[in-house]
């Protein structure tokens, strides 16, 4: 299991340190250690890192963008993407939209 290549699905500490084979508090450790990061952190990270590549490159609405990348709603989307973005995904998406996601 690779994180990164599902980001889509529900993945919580708990898979995490199971896949690993951790205890959750030893994988927060080891985690925290190697990334600077606690598992959560990294993990909103980089479902909020695949959102803005989503709304690059893609025309699908937030709801889709939000579920693709695995943050559930839109709603939740647009909390977690202006608290580590500094901007909603809306204005992100006007400003760095490829021509072809724009159509």
């Amino acid at each position: 299991m690779r994180a990164l290549d599902r980001l889509h699905e529900p993945l919580t500490v708990a898979d995490l340190a199971r896949h690993a084979r951790m205890s959750q508090r030893t994988l927060a450790r080891a985690f925290a250690a190697e990334t600077g990061a606690s598992p959560l952190r990294w993990l909103t990270a980089a479902r909020v890192d695949r959102a803005r590549e989503l709304l690059e490159r893609t025309a699908w609405g937030t709801d889709r963008v939000a579920q693709e990348c695995g943050l559930g709603t839109a709603a939740n989307m647009r909390l977690h993407f202006h608290r580590l973005v500094g901007v909603s995904p809306s204005d992100y998406r006007r400003t760095f939209a490829t021509a072809l996601a724009r159509t």
